[in-house]
């Protein structure tokens, strides 16, 4: 297994601390997101880590340049157009190594999600593309059948939806945690990353032939830290978990 580490996004719900650097290298109890989450991905045994990059690039570039890690790393460019996560899987995939499944994994992102059980989860399932989610309160919500396979997605402020809708029989509603494990075949199926494109209606289109499963964690082994009030809740949540 190798990594694709989503660092390039512009980092808006963290203003002001992200006016002169990118989210990537904001730091929770002295140590950046960047450093945290991949020394937590070397520590599961990967190898070859890409790093997509757009807002401050040079400062994530020098960040990593600057230090020894035992895996190589490689930047994703995207400088010239922010891709959204769709993109930037499609973007990135020629820089893939040869392992069979990329774990595609947030930078904002702090969990104690154990990545060989979802890997082992993923293959067992023979799933294309295997998502990490919980039972959280959250706007927009993923529906997943009794085989644990993506059916759907609703906004239920908006009540926008797609695919199955939340009040088909037989249905649950789980978030989608930021971090998936997919085949590499699973990018040969992703438009052209001439424009950036969610990642989400891609998995629920693919989903309509192709096995998308989930792999369901604790709602208290994760934390999106890519706001200001989940900041201040870092630390705690680094005090009580193994990261």
């Amino acid at each position: 297994m190798e990594a694709l580490l989503l660092a390039a996004g512009l980092g808006t719900r963290l203003k002001p601390l992200t006016d002169d650097k990118p989210k990537a290298l904001v730091e929770i109890a002295g140590q950046t997101l960047l450093e945290r989450n991949i020394n937590r991905l070397i520590s599961f045994g990967i190898k070859h880590i890409t790093i997509n990059i757009h807002h401050f690039a040079d400062k994530i570039e020098a960040f990593v340049l600057n230090r020894q890690w035992d895996a190589e790393i490689v930047f994703s460019d995207e400088r010239d157009m922010l891709l959204d996560t769709g993109g930037a899987i499609k973007h990135a995939a020629p820089l893939f190594s040869e392992s069979d499944n990329i774990l595609v994994h947030n930078v904002d992102i702090l969990s104690d999600i154990d990545f060989r059980t979802l890997e082992q989860v993923h293959k067992t399932n023979n799933n294309l593309a295997t998502l990490a989610v919980s039972e959280r309160i959250t706007d927009r919500q993923l529906t997943v059948d009794s085989t644990n396979r993506l059916r759907g997605w609703v906004n239920l402020r908006s009540g926008e939806t797609i695919g199955t809708p939340p009040d088909t029989p037989g249905v649950r509603l789980l978030a989608f945690s930021g971090i998936a494990i997919i085949q590499r075949r699973f990018a040969d199926l992703l438009p052209e990353a001439s424009h950036p494109y969610p990642i989400i209606p891609e998995y629920l289109r693919i989903a309509d032939k192709k096995q998308i499963g989930i792999y369901e964690h604790r709602a208290s082994d994760w934390l999106d830290v890519g706001k200001p009030e989940s900041l201040a809740k870092a630390e705690a949540f680094l005090n009580e978990h193994t990261l």
